[in-house]
């Protein structure tokens, strides 16, 4: 099926309302804490729309429903519902840490807890995850959406062709109005993925005959958890180890792209209640992305399993070929502006690292405002090059997926940081070297476990394969290695007095009562869905 001039129309007028809104509502953006932060002023429905925006991108609807659509199933979900419980104790337990010290990026944190060299070394490794995976993956992602929507699924100019086009807009969000654009947008086009998800959802059970039909083809596959010898998802991960707490954790409590928009907040109660919003909001993610994606499998076989296919195009597939002319134009527009959003949301993030971590502290200490925002402005066009390069080989068949491709090579950070974080807070008289040693340690272990544990080492065409290990478990393997580490660092060199962490006195820091009911509530619906997809 075609696309209609109705769904051009559709497509090109939500686009112009939404790059409209945006860059109307954050043109005054000229500091640094303006461009960086929104001037700390977002309440909680922006924060919880744009935390979800952000994170509900093409990888989801590329990455995630392809994975669904693969022998995965519903299982893809433990990392939705467990995003979820992570949103719920970031909420409640680590954001009032953070808000206290007045901080405008996570490695800065580290400084207070541990040196200036444990915040450089997040810096730069978190420079690097975004400008060589996760920019370039929703660079890709995107791209092949429009390339799957508009162009030949075939033709590898059309993938540059798109590749091209959410570069170019998001570069355009992201150097115009800083994090206050990409916020704004992010809420317009968070609301139209919700409704346009929900409407392909129900018109995808109506094709496949309703819920029966969908459940008797899918039953095997709507397990939540898996055995120990799965390659992407085994139950040790869940049960035994931390390998799937541990980048959920990372991801919304200590990732910048994330805690930006929390970090952003007016208040402690509005960052509080915007986590749990978009903790609610997370949850009814799987319903919306993965059974479509696993719906996709069950009606278009011929474009998803065939040997040489791509199951990452299920999504796309469905909605080109299930919606009526017009909603089409909609959801594309939806989906194709949630990968610009989220890709602007990564590269103010990335530039506000790079300024804030790095420029400002090793090249410029005196920089004023306005060049601080100029310095991020730059860094957003070298960030976009760089993932614009390097996205079009993320498509061989080698990577196993968008979706597969960013959560492996996450783990060459986030056991490292987890555990500095976590170990700094809990353990008051842990000595300044043990968050360096943490830093250091994590992209040496992960990398090890990657070419001797790993299925595929990426970047090495021969390697020595010992045993195969999932990554959620070389990832555990790390992490526990690494508090080990720090456990003993402290035995033999504790601190002569516990680290008092700084207090921003001004910050509003009066805590949200209610998000401790509706956090409870939201945990045991979670706790409900495992027992009975167990």
């Amino acid at each position: 099926m075609t696309l209609t001039i109705l769904d051009f129309v559709v497509f090109f007028v939500f686009y112009g309302i939404v790059v409209g809104v945006s860059l109307y509502m954050s043109r005054k953006e000229q500091t640094g804490e303006d461009f960086f932060l929104a001037g700390r002023q977002l309440l909680w429905p922006i924060i919880g729309f744009s935390l979800i925006a952000s994170n509900i991108s093409t990888e989801h609807f590329v990455g995630m429903a392809g994975q669904g659509a693969r022998h995965v199933g519903f299982a893809i979900a433990n990392y939705e519902f467990l995003s979820v419980l992570s949103m719920v104790f970031i909420a409640l337990v680590l954001l009032p840490f953070f808000l206290r010290a007045g901080i405008c990026t996570m490695p800065e944190f580290l400084e207070y807890r541990y040196n200036s060299t444990a915040r450089t070394l997040m810096a730069v490794y978190t420079i690097a995850v975004y400008a060589f995976v996760t920019i370039s993956a929703v660079i890709y992602s995107g791209g092949l959406t429009i390339q799957t929507v508009f162009g030949d699924p075939n033709n590898p100019k059309h993938l540059l062709y798109g590749i091209f086009v959410v570069a170019a807009i998001a570069t355009l969000y992201a150097t115009w109005g800083g994090l206050k654009a990409v916020a704004w947008a992010q809420l317009l086009q968070g609301s139209a993925l919700l409704l346009g998800g929900t409407i392909t959802l129900f018109e995808a059970f109506h094709a496949v005959g309703g819920l029966s039909k969908f459940y008797a083809y899918n039953s095997s596959r709507m397990h939540l958890i898996l055995p120990a010898s799965d390659p992407v998802l085994p139950w040790t991960a869940l049960v035994v180890g931390f390998g799937l707490w541990i980048p959920c954790l990372y991801y919304w409590g200590l990732n910048q792209f994330i805690t930006q928009r929390t970090l952003a907040s007016r208040s402690l109660k509005q960052g509080q209640y915007g986590l749990i919003f978009a903790a609610v909001l997370k949850a009814l993610m799987p319903v919306l992305i993965i059974i479509p994606g696993m719906m996709a499998a069950q009606l278009y076989q011929q474009h998803v399993f065939p040997a040489g296919s791509n199951p990452d195009q299920a999504y796309p597939l469905l909605v080109r070929y299930l919606l009526p002319a017009g909603l089409r134009g909609f959801m594309f527009a939806a989906i194709i502006d949630a990968a610009v959003s989220s890709l602007a949301s990564m590269l103010n993030s990335a530039s506000t690292i790079f300024t804030m971590d790095v420029f400002k502290r090793h090249w410029k200490k005196d920089a004023s405002p306005k060049l601080i925002a100029q310095v991020g402005r730059v860094m957003t066009v070298v960030f976009v090059l760089i993932g614009v390069s390097i996205a079009p080989v993320l498509g061989q068949q080698s990577f196993k997926g968008i979706f597969n491709y960013i959560q492996e090579f996450q783990g060459f950070l986030s056991p490292g940081v987890l555990a500095a974080f976590l170990f700094g807070l809990l353990v008051k008289r842990a000595p300044a070297r043990a968050g360096v040693v943490a830093m250091v340690l994590s992209p040496i272990i992960y990398g090890f476990t990657m070419v001797f544990f790993g299925e595929i080492p990426f970047f090495v065409q021969h390697h020595i394969t010992i045993v195969t290990i999932a990554f959620l478990n070389r990832m555990t393997i790390s992490f526990v290695l690494i508090v080990l580490t720090m456990t003993v660092m402290t035995i033999l060199s504790p601190m002569k007095k516990p680290v008092e962490l700084p207090v921003r006195h001004e910050f509003d820091m009066k805590p949200a009562a209610g998000s401790i009911v509706f956090g409870g509530i939201v945990v045991c619906a979670i706790v409900v869905t495992y027992i009975f997809l167990w």
